[in-house]
This record gives structure tokens, sequence and C-alpha cells, in this order.
């Protein structure tokens, strides 16, 4: 009989407090509930999030979304078979607010606590939406974090190339901080960008002149900064259509390198020779239509399979953060000393640290 398990997640990494019970039965994992407290409203006079404000809303909320996950999935602590709580990378205050909730909540339960990286939930989220198989290319792009990692196992990634600055989720952000547009920056932009011309403003393509799948997206918020200011000098201020051609035409240099390096990373990838080859893409950028659609055609000019999360799962929650215990647990990782919060991570040990800094700080 195959084995069952069921895992409450926890995950307070950023800006979103969020709670999940997820179940493994008969070889597939199903999501039981998932419960999202986001806090736009608490950082939206600031332009961006405020770490102290974020932990100290984490620590207000965590019991909450917890008892909320339990009661939607019909479960009490005493059937679950262990917690799962995002240990980092993320902003210290927020991810200790999570640890500690978590430590309290298996003490007093008697459950194992297994901690979890951030980024290989988002990693491993695919596999639990649609049960890929070992190894296959993500592309993880979110507010802090941006890199090509080959999944090989729940304990194993290989890092292809990131970001070496600004992530494309900080990068949406600032954009829209420089055009108006307010928090969060990402669907804002994006909207705009849909009634924009992507040809009137044509923005560099960072480091597609350099070989290996490396990124940058810094530049892009200076080009659209001066791009802006030209626009302001000449008609004294910005009409509808600029600032919707400015966000088309930043859009669409984000979606030309993404795709490009997603093609490079791709062929290092296939070179390996998997036998069931496949590009997944997690991370709250992986909402974004047009990034989306390019990576669709790009695989399917190279025949390989291409798969992206529900958009709830997407972005920060913890179901992803459950599951990936549940796939700890299933290899035979348990609980091993005293869990604290760490707030860089990286899931390759083995590839140089990334430089830059994001929401999340510095990249992994």
């Amino acid at each position: 009989m195959a084995e069952t398990l069921t895992y409450l997640g926890i995950e307070s990494s950023c800006d979103d407090t969020a709670a999940a019970v997820v179940r493994l039965a008969r070889g597939r994992g199903e999501v039981l509930s998932s419960v999202v407290q986001g806090q736009t409203a608490l950082h939206a006079d600031f332009g961006g999030v405020v770490p102290e404000i974020a932990a100290r809303a984490h620590a207000e909320r965590l019991d909450l979304v917890t008892a909320e996950a339990l009661d939607l999935a019909g479960i009490r602590l005493a059937d679950l078979d262990g917690i799962a709580v995002t240990a980092g990378p993320g902003l210290i205050g927020g991810v200790m607010s999570g640890v500690m909730f978590a430590r309290g909540l298996a003490a007093g339960s008697g459950l194992p606590l297994l901690p979890v990286n951030h980024l290989a939930g988002h990693a491993l989220t695919p596999r639990l939406t649609d049960g890929l198989d070992f190894p296959y290319l993500m592309l993880l792009v979110s507010g802090g974090h941006c890199q090509f990692l080959i999944a090989r196992a729940p304990d194993s990634f290989t890092r292809l190339g990131g970001t070496i600055d600004d992530a494309p989720g900080e990068a949406f952000d600032k954009v829209a901080k420089l055009l108006g547009l307010g928090q969060p920056g990402g669907p804002l932009v994006e909207a705009e960008a849909a009634r924009g011309d992507p040809a009137r403003f044509v923005f560099p393509r960072p480091l597609l002149d350099r070989p290996g799948c490396d990124m940058s997206f810094s530049g892009l918020k200076t080009a659209i900064l001066r791009a802006r200011d030209s626009v302001v000098a000449e008609k004294g201020g910005l009409t509808h259509q600029d600032r919707s051609d400015l966000c088309a035409g930043f859009q669409a240099a984000v979606a030309a390198v993404l795709t490009e390096k997603s093609r490079r990373a791709l062929e290092a990838y296939v070179a390996e020779r998997p036998a069931a080859p496949a590009l997944a893409v997690a991370g709250g950028v992986a909402a974004n239509s047009a990034i989306r659609a390019n990576l669709t055609d790009l695989c399917a000019r190279l025949g390989v399979r291409f798969t992206a999360p529900p958009l709830s799962l997407c972005t920060d929650n913890a179901a992803m953060i459950a599951w990936a215990g549940i796939e700890q647990h299933r290899i035979g990782q348990r609980p091993m000393g005293e869990i604290t919060a760490r707030p860089r991570w990286p899931l390759d040990d083995s590839a140089p640290a990334m430089l830059g800094s994001g929401k999340k700080g510095a990249k992994a």
C-alpha cells in the first residue's frame, strides 16, 4: 500500500502569512487547505515591505491562519504526520516568527518539525501540481530570487545561473514606483503593458552579449528612469499612453532576457539527456502572462514539456512548504537538533554565492 502522509506547512519569509495542509495519498499530492493573509495594506504607504512591520504582523497572525487551515482541511493536530516551516532564506524577522511559532506548536503537539528552504518549496511545487519526475529544469523567478536550477531530488539541486543584482519581481516593483503605479508592482505593470506599445521604447537586454545563464535587471530600472525623465522634459509630464508604453517596453525587455537565458539553460539541461525533459517555472513573476507565453513557445519549439503551477501556488504560500516537508519525510530526513532561522540558504552549496540583494536578502 502506498504511503499516506499529511503535513501542516507554515510560511512567513516575506509579507505573506500562510498555513496549509497537504496530503500525499496513492502517490499523489493533494492540497487540503491553503490560507494566505497578505500585508499589502500595511506597507502601502512605504513603497515596499518594511521588515519590522512584516515580522510583527506574522507574529499576530500565525496562530489564526494555522487554526483556519486545520479547520478548512477538517484535520486535528493529532491527525498530522508532521509540521514543515520555512526556515530561510528571507527577511530574518519574518522567518524567525514562523520558526518560533512552529517550534512551540511542535513541542506542544509532539509532532516532528522539519525546516524547509523557501526556494526548495517553490522548486518542488511542480511535483505537487503536475507530478514531474526528476530531473527537471526549474526557473524560479520572484520578487527576491531568480535562478535556473536542475532539480535532481528533494535535496539535490544544481544551479546553472541566476541574477547578479535585482530579481525581476523587484525590478517590476521599482518600475511601478518610478511610474506612480503603486504596489505590488508586478500586476500593475503588466496591466499597463497590455495597453502599451512595446516597440516605442526599446530598453537594453542586459548580459545577452555574455555567455552563460546569469542575468541582471537593475540597469533596466535606470533605463526606465531616463526614458521617463526625457518624456517629462519634452512634454511637461506623462500621459496615460506614455506610461503604458514604458511598461510595455520594460516588460518586453524582461521577457526577452528570461526567454534567451531559459534557452541556454535548457541547452545545458537537455545535454544530460533526461528521459522526459521539462521546464517548470514558479515564483510570483511566473504569474506574468507575457513571460509565460514566451516560455511556452520556447518549450514548444524545443520539444520540451512546459509546466507552471496554478497562480495561487506561484506566489508565496504554505502548501509548497508542507509538500517540501512531505518530500523530505519520504527520503528519510528527520528533525536534527534545534531549528534556527536563516537569512541566506543556497540550494546549491557547490555554486558560487550570487551577488546583490533583493527583498528576501542576498541571492542564495
